[in-house]
């Protein structure tokens, strides 16, 4: 017992630093559509325009891409960091950029402001991902990876739901946007216990101190063999990151918008309920996918969430609890990608370069989904600002998830590749 008493206490510290690090980055996500439209509002204002949807829906999708690209830029840069000075190291950094400068939104005037601070934090919300899935996986027992990826899924979405549920308590309005937005500095003291607590992936130094040639990891993930499952990871990532990023996270402003925002709280309820269905969702696909097969469980799961979008946007035009009930499915049925995710992208790529194979694949996802997030905006000019319409016509690109996952290599069953 003695002896397994250190093993564990190895195990759970890092299962909680990759759990606290994407927590924590959840909640950083959900702090922005929480705060868009009333910073939007009053930036709009401000300048002596009259407030309009066309114009939030705008700088909507201008913020949400440049958070996009911003983390698939950290995807690559950290993961490669972690590829490079260590899993914990990297995540640590991570974890620091995306802190402070989401706390700066707090000092925003102008919608640019904006888009550059969530770029920025999306540097280190993208890198987090990959160091924490890489560090987990390879630390702990195979027979456990499909429970640690459902747990490092559901991790983003209590974060993304704990914000919510200061949205309930504390009314975004106009006026008080700012010190939600401030919030986000309070991640950064997380680092401190990492550094001091957290043990380095054993797999990592190993693979560093028996390598012969200098790494590159980067080139390497894009050169044969590895390339054509570099390529085939972008796609499966960016059929689930378009769905939700380009309509998805749109909930909560559409429930605004049905509210004609008398019902401060709707915001708040439509995410919380968003997210607690994702918590769920996460959980159950990791779960499916170490059941099943692991492209039988992807197939599942366009499917479902290509319908229960469909019956959402083509079948609401009101908030009520009905509207939140379905929120919640679909919530949970979309958000079971992240927890399909940790666990089939590090059985593609040798530990070496796991972290900026991860990274790459994830992020790189998060590029298509900005166009997707651009095109949100744009259809919604194009259907009279209908949220609804606009969300049907981009969850269509769950069919395509359902075609590409037959050319993809099933893993069920193999260990990590070294």
């Amino acid at each position: 017992m003695e002896k397994n008493e250190p093993d564990n206490k190895r195990l759970y510290s890092v299962l909680a630093a990759a759990f606290l690090g994407w927590m924590f980055d959840g909640l950083e996500m959900g702090i922005f559509p929480l705060i868009a439209r009333p910073a939007l509002q009053q930036m709009q204002a401000a300048g002596g325009v009259g407030v309009s949807d066309a114009f939030i829906g705008q700088w909507m999708g201008y913020a949400t891409a440049a958070f996009l690209i911003g983390a698939a830029l950290g995807g690559v840069a950290f993961g490669w960091l972690g590829d490079k000075i260590g899993r914990v190291r990297a995540m640590s950094l991570s974890i620091v950029c995306y802190s402070l400068f989401t706390g700066l939104i707090y000092f925003a005037t102008e919608p640019w402001h904006l888009a550059l601070c969530r770029f920025i934090a999306a540097l280190g919300m993208g890198g987090e991902w990959s160091l924490g899935v890489a560090l987990v996986m390879e630390v702990w027992p195979e027979k456990h990876r499909p429970l640690m990826a459902g747990i490092i899924g559901a991790a983003a979405n209590v974060g993304f739901a704990g914000i919510a549920v200061v949205g309930l308590f504390f009314k975004v309005t106009v006026d008080s946007w700012r010190w939600v937005a401030l919030v986000g500095a309070a991640p950064a003291l997380l680092t401190l216990g990492i550094s001091i607590f957290v043990p380095e992936s054993e797999k990592w130094q190993h693979s560093v101190k028996t390598t012969k040639t200098p790494s590159r990891p980067l080139r390497e993930v894009f050169s044969p063999p590895l390339l054509k499952w570099t390529l085939m990871a972008m796609l499966l990532s960016s059929v689930a990151l378009i769905g939700t990023w380009g309509s998805v996270q749109w909930l909560p402003l559409w429930a605004d918008k049905m509210t004609g925002g008398l019902v401060p709280t709707a915001k708040a309820y439509t995410q919380l309920s968003s997210a607690g269905g994702a918590i769920v969702g996460c959980l159950l696909g990791a779960w499916i996918g170490g059941f099943l097969s692991r492209r039988m469980a992807y197939f599942l799961l366009c499917l479902g969430s290509l319908l229960t979008c469909g019956w959402l946007f083509r079948g609401f035009e009101s908030y009520g609890t009905p509207f939140l009930i379905l929120t919640f499915v679909v919530g949970g049925v979309t958000a079971a990608f992240y927890g399909w995710l940790p666990l089939y992208l590090p059985e593609l790529f040798p530990t070496r370069v796991r972290a900026t194979g991860q990274g790459v694949s994830f992020n790189a996802g998060r590029i298509l989904a900005a166009v997707g997030a651009l095109q949100m905006g744009a259809l919604m000019q194009t259907f009279s600002g209908s949220y609804a319409k606009a969300g049907a016509v981009i969850t269509l690109v769950y069919v395509v998830g359902m075609v590409v996952i037959w050319f993809a290599p099933e893993t069920k069953g193999k260990p990590l590749p070294e």
